[in-house]
């Protein structure tokens, strides 16, 4: 073999690896990727997982709620809106989010303008390098850092580390053994069940389940409202059989101490889901429901 032959087989060898790299990278960058593979890119030690399928909402007119709220009012994220070109009722599909002790990391898919999005950055006195915008939020811990993942996907964070979003670049393990075939759901941690940040109401259904190994939240469309089901792994049988005895008897106490002070549960409020609830055990798994009236969903959304 020539010199000149061994030189060309080597420009062709290049070219093909080189060929290789962008088409893996081109494949890479227009895969869909699962939910479960999103989830895996969060971190998951510890943290309240949530998972909203903005699309599925969308087609259930569910986001027509929240026409005319605070959200869609308020006047910073007017002028996000319109410096941006993005507004989540339409170009959001889906958000999985982990709120950590050191931060709120979230993935998005939906339809991005990077080059605005890049823009508005450096607007509000931030900067991009590469592919990572870095910019100040609305005080000194909330920096917020963001890429694209995929063309249609952004990873962000908001930590007081302005480079924390590139934890997402790799994936990790997956907290839930099986997702829940529902349009938002939130995997709940035992110290957010622990600690005191929780609607008045709910803390005494927390505290019945802060021995449970996992807690599972998730709501659903149903007829005019939604629905809220419940779903708690406990270590055997026993266990959960205690557990929904707890659960029915708080719901309850909840009832009655309603009609001790001579008023009604009301569906536009917390009084009127947690004492429509009702569980059941089956095995080890703790199963309940709440319906939820769309009184209540325009109540919350609107305040």
């Amino acid at each position: 073999m020539t010199n000149r032959l061994r030189a060309w087989l080597l420009i062709v060898l290049i070219a093909v690896v080189c060929g290789a790299g962008v088409w893996s990278a081109a494949w890479y960058r227009s895969r869909t990727l699962s939910p479960a593979a999103l989830l895996k890119r969060l971190p998951g030690s510890n943290a309240l997982l949530l998972y909203v399928d903005f699309a599925a909402l969308r087609r259930a007119g569910v986001l027509d709620l929240l026409a005319g709220t605070k959200v869609t009012q308020d006047r910073e994220y007017q002028e996000f809106v319109r410096k941006t070109d993005f507004n989540y009722k339409q170009d959001l599909d889906t958000a999985a989010v982990a709120f950590t002790p050191g931060g709120k990391f979230l993935l998005l898919r939906g339809r991005f303008d990077w080059k605005s999005l890049r823009s508005f950055v450096n607007s509000e006195n931030g900067s991009c390098s590469n592919s990572l915008c870095r910019m100040q939020g609305s005080t000194e811990d909330r920096r917020i850092s963001f890429f694209p993942l995929q063309a249609n996907v952004m990873a962000l964070a908001v930590s007081d580390d302005d480079s924390a979003a590139v934890r997402m670049q790799t994936s990790g393990s997956l907290p839930l053994a099986e997702l829940p075939d529902a349009p938002v759901w939130m995997s709940v941690p035992s110290a957010v069940l622990r600690s005191g940040d929780l609607p008045a109401g709910t803390r005494p259904f927390a505290r019945s389940m802060q021995r449970a190994q996992s807690v599972v939240l998730s709501l659903g469309v149903q007829g005019n409202g939604v629905a809220a089901n419940l779903d708690v792994q406990c270590k055997d049988s026993a266990e959960a059989a205690e557990l929904v005895s707890e659960l029915r008897q708080t719901t309850e106490l909840l009832r009655r101490m309603i009609e001790r002070e001579h008023r009604k549960a009301n569906p536009a409020d917390l009084s009127g889901v947690l004492t429509a609830g009702s569980f059941r055990f089956d095995g080890s798994k703790v199963l309940g429901f709440w319906p939820i009236q769309r009184a209540f969903l325009e109540n919350v959304l609107g305040s």
